[in-house]
C-alpha cells in the first residue's frame, strides 16, 4: 500500500508521497509513486499514484508513449491537452483501460487491479487544478471548501490536515502539514514506508520549484516527528477532564 497527498493553496501546490510497495511480509520493495511532466514556463503536470503496481506502472508507460508519439495530438498527449481538465480525463480513460485489461488477464484467478492517482498541475495562462482519479476513469477536484486530496492508507494523516490545511495555508506551513500528515501515518501503519517523496509548485510558474526525497533517519524530518510527539503529549495533558 501507499501513502499519497496534495495540498492546492492559494500560492501553490504541494505534493507527497511515500515509496513502499508489498505483497505480503516478505515481499517489501521501494518504488516511487509520484512521476513529473514538465515543460518549464509552459506546464507542469504531478501524477501520484496508489494502488495495484502493474496497473500505475502500464498507466504511466501509456501516458509517456503518447506524449513522445509524433503524431500526438490533444486528446492523446497530457502535454498538448489544453486544459487540466481534459489531462484529468486523459489519465482517467487511460487508467481505466488498463485497468479493464489486467483484470480480464486476472479473471481466471478470481483477483481484480485497483489504482487510484492524483493529477495535479497548470498551464501557462490557465488555473491550477488538482484531482483524484479512481479507478474507473472517473474524478473528484480539490476545491476551496476541500483544498487537499489523498489516496492510499489517507484515514491516519487525514485528522492534522482537517483541522490547519486552508486555501491560504503558505506553502512553508503546508510542506509541515503534508510531513506531519505522513508521520501520523507511518506511526500506525506498516504498509506505508520511507523514503519520502516531496514537491512544490508555485502558482503561475509552471514549474517544479522545489523536490526533495526524504530518507530513513533523515534529521530534519525526525526532529519535526519528535516535536509533534512532545505537542501532542503536552497538550493531552493540559486538557481537563
Amino acid at each position: 500500500m501507499t501513502y499519497c497527498v496534495g495540498l492546492l493553496l492559494n500560492q501553490g501546490m504541494v505534493l507527497l508521497s511515500d515509496t513502499r510497495t508489498n505483497a505480503g511480509l516478505d515481499n517489501i520493495a521501494t518504488y516511487r509513486k509520484m512521476f513529473v511532466f514538465e515543460d518549464p514556463g509552459e506546464r507542469v503536470i504531478v501524477i501520484l499514484t496508489a494502488g495495484s503496481l502493474s496497473v500505475t506502472q502500464t498507466t504511466l508507460a501509456r501516458l509517456r508513449e503518447a506524449i513522445e508519439d509524433p503524431d500526438a495530438t490533444e486528446a492523446t498527449s497530457v502535454m498538448k491537452a489544453p486544459t487540466m481538465l481534459k489531462v484529468a480525463e486523459t489519465v482517467g480513460n487511460t487508467l481505466s483501460a488498463v485497468r479493464r485489461d489486467i483484470e480480464e488477464k486476472l479473471a481466471p484467478m478470481n483477483q481484480g487491479a485497483l489504482a487510484t492517482m492524483i493529477v495535479a498541475g497548470q498551464r501557462r495562462n490557465g488555473a491550477m487544478r488538482m484531482f483524484l482519479i479512481y479507478p474507473e476513469g472517473n474524478f473528484i477536484e480539490a476545491t476551496e471548501d476541500t483544498p487537499f486530496l489523498q489516496i492510499g492508507e489517507h484515514k491516519y494523516g487525514k485528522p492534522i490536515l482537517d483541522r490547519v490545511v486552508k486555501p491560504s495555508t503558505s506553502l512553508a506551513d503546508a510542506q509541515k502539514a503534508v510531513l506531519l500528515s505522513m508521520d501520523s501515518t507511518l506511526r500506525s501503519n506498516l504498509s506505508v514506508g520511507m523514503p519520502l517523496d516531496l514537491l512544490t509548485v508555485e502558482k503561475d510558474q509552471c514549474r517544479v520549484a522545489m523536490r526533495c526525497r526524504i530518507e530513513a533517519g533523515d534529521p530534519q524530518f525526525k526532529a519535526m516527528s519528535e516535536a509533534w510527539s512532545t505537542a501532542l503529549r503536552d497538550g493531552f495533558t493540559r486538557i481537563p477532564l
